[in-house]
């Protein structure tokens, strides 16, 4: 059991990548330095046909390239010794010395060697997705515009297939600066879930409703769903980040993102919200009711884990990938054709909200550097990297090792289901513009978990899209957000757990005001409007 929780984690560390974090500046533009200037040509001449797109990037011997990432999420795995990493290169015709630190403490090590400018390579995966643009405002990366019209083979039907991803990525100026590194946008996605065994017991059926919810919750509590003669039932754990992102859409609201635009495009940010009101209001009530344990501000994902596996918990929230991956393979005698830690619909709010909030298409970016010694060459590895041939790579791995087609479709072989070897073989490659697959998730979790998942995308609503903000958005951002988060903070946890009343909400809401909150608001509205724009060109 312990070995396949293991397994079942490591998986899970690169098929769910992290949201990125936004930086902050209260630079200018991009100034006119080495990083804006036209790409240098490349070194050398091309004697062989164009560039279409596939490997080999280039007929010329001994191309080399720097690239500076992150290491894969576990230890004992080296992406740089990795089969499907060496596969790429080989393939690309080109060595790739590789810089890569552990994930962990990316941003840490890597942040001083961007501020200084000094000490880049050719190829730079950025700590954060740049919204505020200060690495472009130091003229740390190249713009790509030019390669792009010349060598962007997969960028354009990337670009062609997900204008989205385009507009975000697409400076107030229409420049371009950096590749997308992608993540799954609305399959997969972190859910409700609820052991199906224990509402069996009790006669339940998956709840739909918040009032069916909390009953469910209730009698968790009182009815011993797990029948060993003892109220030791917890009915739900969750690690507190997911919160905001289980119980703000029952009301209507992106509280994982913060900020929101509704069908109307008009931006909101939803701690500033009147309805957020019933949101500390319901929290509250299952606080005070033991639904929401005294521990709920820090319990960690392990807890979680360990209480699923001791039978004592019954409901949570997390990404989809745990119901049957992790979650269910804790039970003795889960059968994999029968669902156990079972995803289910959105529960449906008391204004008829009903919806899960999904995933930015972009997770991480690449940039290449104001002192790449060849532009051309990194930039067709990095177009190369991030289509098709490539992409199979990353989610597939080898054909006769890790996969084989039969009747025309892909499946895993043995070893493709050993998370210890696909992890050595560099299956998801985090140093690499790899994007997440459908497909290969479908083919991995249980059946009645792809069949749920399917169910489950219509109720997924895209998160607010990350956009680049002018000078004067990024300055009102950065002076008052951080403080603004702070008290956000510490005035939920304080009104769920009743050490605060309620009755101090329009107080709560004034503050906010005098904080610069609808300054702010109205930033985002002005970046909001601007990708609705770049997305329709």
């Amino acid at each position: 059991m312990a070995q396949q929780l293991k397994g079942a984690k490591k998986v899970l560390s690169v098929m769910i990548l992290a949201t990125a974090v936004a930086g902050c500046s209260n630079s200018g533009a991009p100034a006119a330095t080495d990083g804006n200037a036209a790409p240098a040509a490349s070194t050398a001449a091309e004697t062989g046909p164009a560039y279409n797109g596939s490997g080999p990037i280039t007929d010329q011997p001994n191309q080399e390239l720097s690239f500076l990432g992150t290491n894969a999420w576990t230890t004992n795995v080296d992406l740089a010794s990795a089969e499907i990493v060496k596969q790429i290169e080989k393939n690309a015709n080109v060595k790739v010395n590789w810089e890569l630190l552990p994930p962990q403490n990316y941003p840490d090590a890597v942040g001083p060697r961007l501020a200084a400018g000094m000490d880049l390579p050719d190829i730079v995966y950025l700590p954060d997705t740049d919204q505020t643009m200060k690495y472009l405002n130091s003229g740390l990366f190249m713009p790509l515009d030019e390669l792009y019209e010349k060598y962007g083979v997969n960028l354009k039907k990337l670009y062609e297939k997900s204008p989205d991803i385009k507009a975000s990525l697409t400076t107030p100026d229409g420049k371009m600066y950096y590749i997308p590194q992608q993540t799954l946008t609305k399959n997969y996605m972190p859910e409700f879930m609820v052991n199906e065994r224990w509402l069996k017991k009790l006669g339940l059926q998956e709840p739909t409703t918040l009032d069916e919810f909390t009953e469910m919750l209730k009698k968790f509590k009182t009815d011993d769903p797990n029948g060993n003669g003892k109220q030791d039932e917890i009915p739900m754990s969750m690690d507190p980040k997911f919160i905001p992102m289980a119980f703000g859409p029952v009301f209507g609201l992106d509280l994982s993102s913060n900020f929101y635009a509704d069908d109307s495009s008009k931006v909101h940010y939803g701690y500033y919200e009147p309805v957020y009101k019933e949101y500390l209001t319901y929290l509250n009530g299952l606080y005070n009711d033991g639904l929401l344990g005294v521990d709920f501000a820090s319990t960690t994902a392990d807890q979680v884990t360990s209480r699923f596996s001791q039978n004592i918990t019954g409901a949570t929230f997390n990404f989809s990938w745990y119901t049957s991956m992790v979650y269910s393979p804790l039970f003795a005698d889960y059968n994999p054709e029968e669902p156990l830690i079972q995803g289910i619909l959105p529960l449906k709010g008391p204004h008829g909200d009903q919806f899960y909030v999904g995933r930015t298409p972009v997770s991480r970016i690449f940039g290449i550097s104001k002192n790449a010694k060849n532009p051309e060459l990194a930039f067709k590895f990095l177009d190369y990297a991030i289509g098709e041939e490539a992409q199979t790579y990353y989610t597939w791995g080898i054909e006769g090792v890790t996969y084989e087609v039969k009747d025309g479709k892909k499946q895993f072989t043995e070893k493709g289901k050993d998370n210890d070897f696909i992890q050595k073989y560099g299956i998801g490659p985090v140093n690499l513009p790899s994007a997440q697959s459908t497909d290969s998730a479908d083919a991995i979790v249980a059946p009645w978990h792809e069949k749920r998942d399917k169910e489950l995308e219509q109720y997924i609503r895209p998160p607010f899209p990350n956009v680049y903000a002018l000078p004067e958005e990024a300055s009102v951002e950065n002076m008052s957000m951080p403080d603004i988060q702070t008290y956000v903070d510490e005035m939920n946890l304080k009104f769920i757990t009743g050490k605060e009343s309620l009755d101090q909400f329009d107080a709560y809401i004034a503050n906010l005001k005098n904080m610069n909150i609808e300054q702010i608001i109205a930033g985002r509205q002005a970046q909001y409007d601007r990708y609705l724009a770049a997305s329709k060109s």
